[in-house]
């Protein structure tokens, strides 16, 4: 192989090393995750609460929270959604508009709670309320 040839071989090896060890750096802490992806369950930190709605799909699709916790609701699609819980204890943030927030107090009853979508019930994830 011509000198010229091996160089650039070389060269070409580095700047994909280089590429892929950027990638894995610790700097970035947001991980988001494709629809069809399991499930994450998250604990919420007391006081904060955030479910963020991307990719037609809720990020933690399943959150633990404590009784009567604040609940943020964040639409990043492009079209509106909801995050609704029927029953004796249920919840809803009511429509939330593309780009828009919505919040809503968890039941104050310890369990488990799936909600849904209302406009998009393919959408689905469960609030976990724990003392």
């Amino acid at each position: 192989m011509p000198r010229s040839r091996t160089r650039l071989t070389v060269a070409l090896v580095a700047a994909l090393l280089a590429a892929a060890s950027a990638g894995c750096s610790s700097a970035s802490t947001s991980v988001s995750a494709p629809a069809s992806a399991a499930s994450v369950t998250s604990a919420a930190p007391s006081g904060q609460a955030r479910i963020v709605i991307a990719n037609f799909a809720y990020q933690p699709a399943d959150l633990t929270v404590a009784p009567g916790q604040l609940v943020t609701v964040t639409n990043h699609d492009s079209t509106a959604h909801t995050l609704t819980a029927t029953g004796a204890h249920g919840f809803d943030t009511g429509k939330i508009a593309a780009g828009a927030s919505g919040t809503f107090t968890a039941p104050t009853t310890p369990g488990s709670y799936p909600y849904i979508c209302t406009i998009h019930p393919f959408m689905h994830g469960t609030l976990t309320v724990r003392q």
